[in-house]
């Protein structure tokens, strides 16, 4: 990292926006036509989130969506990246559009373009109808292709006015956080159908990416999560122990998205969990479909060594419940206790670049949760955010000097929400949210932001 940050300046037209997701905002979970989600029935089980806590109002966003959308015009951001709520724009998960639900949508994209705001729109975000669940959820194949439905069927109603489209929001959280381990909703603890989820998840981004083109899309890809993984130790085993996590978190959905395989090694791993019936003739075809784009979520590393299996307690590391994940000391951490760490950025980004060929990138998500307070003076000083954020902004600018063709930076998020499992207890916004009164707060974090997005540099 340049010791100057007064010389680090980012290229014209670099995108600059934040982040949110649709069941963490929205709230009005029973207004005009939506039906239940996963996260609706997840969340409404006892013990399943923190507090007890719900997304059914969130935000409010759903009904405060102007003041959210004058908020991003204060911030000086260039696009805005939201998901749409399949359970509101398709009940059902399949047949027609509720007219309520994609008006909606309407509106906000509206809203958007008055300001001269870009619109970048996320097709899921994990709230999958319950309906659909309940046919098999992602581990059923049809899954994949009721997707493909609702993907062409509400660019057809937005694509008029939508540029940017990505199909999936990490899919890894999905399947495994959600069928392996069950963190997530829909809560499943099944590492087979963790695996035929993914897979389906990957399909189904494959065949909306071809639905979209079909209507003349021109700028399409989707979002993984990503994290560099280091041996604790320089021994075998710990080694070992990295290459199985890194083929389960990335390479398991970077090789067949932008090479048509999945690893070898990582089938290999899998093969006493599951085997490869689900993975039909073409499908990798399909799941390799060239992206516009490749959207890259960062918030840390993982060192890991070798350890012991611990039966009975359900994972998300499939084929892997040994491995032992390790913290290092002096290293500093957010709230969710994720070590802080810029150069995993800068590592990521350079890896896809140098690994799977020239590629646009976006980092589509990133950002920190810590405790923050509104002051006696209506502030919000949230210096460990604004340093997160300088030093991790910092960190692209390596990547983009090392030739990575890096074309924007979300932070994630706009607003403190519902923080999946965590409920209300974990604050990512750099707008702070009082959830009792929905009364909005610019973070000192934020302004800061607004700052880097106007001078398109730090």
């Amino acid at each position: 990292m340049t010791d100057d940050l007064s010389q680090v300046r980012f290229p014209d037209g670099f995108v600059w926006g934040t982040a949110t997701a649709s069941y963490q905002i929205e709230g009005a979970v029973h207004e005009d036509g939506r039906l239940p989600s996963i996260w609706d029935t997840f969340s409404h089980t006892p013990g399943r989130t923190a507090g007890g806590d719900t997304g059914d109002v969130a935000d409010d966003h759903y009904h405060r969506y102007p003041e959210d959308l004058s908020l991003l015009a204060d911030l000086g951001v260039s696009h805005y990246r939201f998901s749409l709520a399949w359970p509101r724009i398709q009940p059902e998960g399949r047949g027609q559009l509720n007219g309520a639900g994609v008006d909606f949508y309407q509106r906000l994209v509206d809203g958007l373009l008055e300001y001269g705001i870009k619109p970048w729109v996320t097709l899921f975000h994990w709230d999958l109808p319950q309906t659909l669940e309940d046919a098999g959820g992602w581990p059923a194949r049809d899954t994949a292709e009721r997707f493909a439905e609702y993907a062409a069927l509400i660019h057809q109603r937005l694509g008029d006015r939508v540029a940017d489209w990505t199909t999936l929001n990490e899919p890894w959280c999905a399947a495994f956080l959600g069928y392996a381990s069950g963190h997530h909703a829909p809560g499943r603890t099944d590492g087979a159908a963790a695996v035929r989820a993914a897979h389906h998840l990957l399909l189904g981004h494959g065949l909306a990416a071809r639905a979209l083109r079909a209507q003349g899309a021109t700028s399409v890809g989707t979002t993984v999560n990503l994290y560099p993984v280091d041996p604790a130790t320089p021994a075998e085993a710990d080694q070992d122990a990295a290459r199985r996590i890194d083929g389960l978190m990335n390479r398991m959905f970077l090789d067949p998205l932008l090479r048509g395989s999945y690893p070898a090694d990582v089938l290999k791993d899998l093969a006493e969990v599951t085997g490869t019936d689900h993975v039909h003739d073409g499908d990798l075809a399909v799941i390799s479909t060239p992206l516009d784009f490749l959207g890259v979520n960062y918030y840390s590393r993982h060192v890991v060594r070798a350890g012991t299996a611990r039966p009975g307690q359900p994972s998300h590391w499939v084929g892997s419940e040994d491995v032992e994940f390790v913290k290092r000391p002096g290293v500093p951490v957010t709230e969710m206790g994720w070590e802080i760490d810029p150069d995993g950025l800068h590592e990521t980004l350079t890896r896809v670049w140098r690994e799977y060929g020239p590629l646009p990138l976006y980092v589509t998500e990133n950002g920190a949760a810590f405790p923050d307070e509104v002051t006696g003076d209506g502030r919000v000083r949230d210096e460990d955010r604004r340093s997160y954020l300088e030093r991790h902004f910092a960190a692209a600018h390596r990547a983009i000097a090392d030739g990575v063709d890096l074309r924007g930076y979300f932070v994630w998020s706009l607003l403190d929400n519902f923080e999946w499992a965590h409920g209300y207890s974990k604050r990512f916004g750099i707008v702070h949210v009082d959830f009792e009164t929905q009364r909005r707060t610019l973070k000192d974090s934020g302004r800061w932001f607004s700052e880097v997005t106007r001078a398109n540099a730090l």
